[in-house]
């Protein structure tokens, strides 16, 4: 196992067994040795994806609830990989329009035995179904975060959006009826920039 991963995990008060830290590894290598071929992420080196990838996906695990989640935009995985590995109770569905992408994530899931995730090549907007729970890390402006999944979240339903600087601007042109429930700053370690959870709901 990786020192940099499970001393990060630490830092972030996550305890996750050998099993699964092994898991976020070869999840790792898989993206990279992908990568070659497919330009998934910008990162190349190994120990700044641990950090960036996968510790910065699973800064959000503490407020990531049991109910089914639906992760927009997925590309390389993330955070929405990195959560079925640690979670693997977590049914997890993903969703990109790029084919490339969604390949990868099958191959992925099938090689790390991920049972709790599907993958669906489309557009977010042609899905159908309900889930409590919607998350999308660097996939467009909250507002049209919330438009292109609003029928998909159940009433008391969460958005989940993985942003950097905190977006006061894109928080001001939410809709009236958008509640902002909570703003969290995250602290990645190993990661030297701003990092922030926004939480929406919808307002009755």
């Amino acid at each position: 196992m990786s020192t940099a991963l499970t001393q990060g995990l630490a830092e972030l008060g996550i305890d996750l067994p050998a099993v699964a830290q092994d898991k976020l590894l070869a999840f790792r290598d898989l993206l990279l040795k992908w990568n070659k071929t497919y330009n998934l992420t910008a990162l190349r080196d190994p120990e700044q994806a641990i950090s960036h990838h996968l510790l910065d996906s699973l800064a959000i695990l503490p407020h990531v609830g049991p109910e089914p989640l639906l992760d927009v935009g997925s590309g390389g995985g993330l955070p929405g990989i990195p959560l079925a590995i640690a979670r693997p109770d977590l049914a997890v569905r993903m969703v990109d329009t790029v084919q490339k992408k969604t390949t990868f994530l099958q191959q992925a899931a099938i090689q790390l035995g991920l049972k709790n995730v599907t993958v669906d090549h489309a557009r977010v907007e042609t899905l159908s179904g309900q889930y409590a729970q919607i998350s999308s890390r660097a996939f467009a402006e909250l507002k049209l975060f919330v438009e292109l999944t609003r029928h998909l979240l159940p009433p008391g339903g969460r958005w989940l959006a993985m942003k950097g600087v905190r977006p006061d601007d894109e928080i001001a042109a939410l809709p009236a009826d958008i509640v902002v429930e909570q703003i969290i700053p995250l602290h990645i370690p190993g990661v030297d920039a701003e990092r922030h959870l926004i939480i929406l709901k919808a307002g009755s």
